[in-house]
């Protein structure tokens, strides 16, 4: 099975064969740039049998063999199927793998949609999955490729950071796999590729659609870049060197915006990637210019593409509005979840979807009858003040909240009951009543669960996740609340029975509230 786009060369071993100067001179200063990172990973080189991949493979064959190279990446291809000589490519780019003894897995992709950008994402998704963690990926980019790049986001309204163009090392995240890009040839153009590739008879596949203008990097790439040359030959390495100094100007942008976020983040309210929360007063406090920075820094993290301007303008115009009505959300969809953007108060919430659906998951209320006796039978056994099996308030496959709660603890609680019936008593774990009446150390009197929203400042989102922890007596009948818990919070509460009595200052350090991550979510 053969296929016209393949250029009719036959497959010969290339380690022999005269080397390019100037790309390995590319490669191996990239190589002393980033060597420490690349020190015992794996690696990996996306070959789509095209020129330029080919070519990168063979450079790296070349200088493997001559001490030059001190690894040998394995060779990706990807099968999307979308052409009738697809699986003729796949064939031809495993054989010449064989004849240059390279390691070649062939990967199968299913492509939702027929543009390139789908394409693109099927790709770089089943290499994902055949990547271990923090595996490089080794990619044939260029500065043809790079300058496209930066016309066409130049053309779609990007800021710094997207006029910034491809970057020679990114540690990409998705979910909880890292895998680093790595494009050693952002400072070499089409054409030296090409002449080398011409140089060593190389069969590589040209498709012909990479040049037939019916997307904007192939309409820039066949209309608009040999007409940029015309006015200046020297547009592509210009291009480049604008690319890599707005890289600078954005790695000077992203410093101080992560600095900015630390001064406004609500650390106590974090649960990233889920919740990430910014204080409206002290981000009023910068200027406006740093405020717009810092609304697109903190809305871009987790996701590998950054938001849209028009987003950052909405989220700012909601941390500046004066009036009282907390229902505005936005939504944005990002390429790895879903987010709504909420304020309340002088709050911004920046929620995942997967995290708005838990919250609204019932909770597990439950009871458990506690003795003294026992308790003091777990104690003495020497166990740490955190041995009691732990309360599991809400659970599913992504977070996991719990209470933890020292037997040592419950032990003094029961010990000071005056009364000798209260050694048998019950825990309650409930979920906060509106009509409930509670008092805490913010109020005077007790609160109904409806005015304690208020008085402790909880979003909407949050007030079915606020329980009541409790003791009663089984012989009188007598409750007392202890705690109060959220998710995030942790309140003492108050009481005017006199028939228990326990240290209100140790209580939220004797009973715990643990959320966690399955998962990145």
């Amino acid at each position: 099975m053969t296929s016209s786009a393949i250029l009719p060369y036959h497959i010969e071993p290339i380690a022999e064969l005269p080397i390019d100067t100037h790309l390995a001179e590319a490669l191996l200063t990239s190589l002393a740039e980033y060597g420490e990172q690349l020190h015992g990973r794996r690696l990996w080189l996306a070959c789509s049998g095209g020129r330029d991949s080919l070519a990168l493979a063979a450079l790296c064959v070349q200088l493997y063999h001559q001490g030059k190279l001190p690894f040998l990446p394995q060779l990706l291809h990807v099968n999307h199927g979308l052409q009738a000589d697809s699986d003729a490519w796949a064939k031809h780019v495993a054989d010449w793998a064989a004849a240059q003894k390279v390691p070649c897995q062939i990967l199968h992709a299913q492509v939702d949609g027929h543009d390139e950008q789908a394409a693109r994402l099927a790709r770089y998704g089943v290499m994902r999955a055949q990547l271990n963690q923090d595996d490089v990926l080794l990619l044939a980019h260029h500065a043809d490729d790079q300058a496209e790049t930066v016309l066409m986001r130049l053309i779609q309204g990007a800021g710094v950071n997207g006029l910034s163009g491809m970057q020679p090392w990114r540690i990409q995240t998705q979910n909880a796999h890292r895998m680093v890009l790595w494009r050693p040839w952002l400072t070499v153009q089409r054409a030296s590729i090409s002449t080398y590739a011409q140089r060593l008879k190389l069969p590589y596949i040209d498709d012909p659609t990479n040049d037939a203008g019916d997307n904007v990097r192939s309409g820039l790439r066949r209309d608009v870049m040999p007409a940029l040359t015309k006015y200046n030959p020297n547009v592509i390495d210009n291009i480049a060197r604008s690319a890599q100094l707005l890289s600078d100007a954005q790695a000077t942008v992203s410093a101080q915006s992560a600095k900015d976020m630390h001064r406004t983040a609500i650390h106590s309210l974090q649960l990233p990637p889920a919740q990430r929360v910014l204080n409206i007063d002290a981000l009023q406090k910068l200027p406006i210019y740093r405020q717009r920075q810092l609304l697109h820094y903190w809305l871009g993290q987790d996701e590998p593409l950054p938001p849209a301007k028009q987003l950052v303008d909405d989220v700012l115009h909601l941390s500046q509005r004066d009036d009282n009505d907390h229902q505005t959300e936005l939504f944005w969809q990002g390429r790895t979840h879903a987010y709504i953007i909420r304020r309340y108060r002088q709050q911004l919430y920046r929620l995942s979807n997967d995290w708005l659906a838990w919250l609204n998951m019932p909770l597990n209320e439950q009871t458990q009858i506690l003795a003294l006796t026992n308790l003091s039978n777990i104690s003495s056994n020497g166990l740490s003040e955190n041995n009691l099996a732990p309360i599991h308030l809400r659970t599913s496959t992504d977070f996991t909240w719990q209470l933890q709660i020292s037997p040592q603890a419950l032990a003094q609680l029961l010990d000071n009951t005056e009364d000798e019936h209260a050694l048998q008593t019950v825990m309650k774990i409930t979920a906060l009543d509106r009509k409930q009446r509670l008092q805490t150390a913010l109020a005077s009197r007790p609160q109904s669960g409806k005015k304690l929203y208020q008085t402790l400042g909880i979003p909407s989102w949050l007030r079915e996740s606020l329980i009541v922890v409790s003791v009663m007596c089984i012989h009188t009948d007598e409750e007392l609340p202890l705690l109060l818990v959220s998710p995030f919070e942790s309140w003492v509460l108050g009481s005017d029975h006199s028939g228990i009595h326990f240290d209100d200052n140790q209580l939220a350090k004797y009973i715990e509230s643990n959320l966690s991550l399955n998962k990145r979510v």
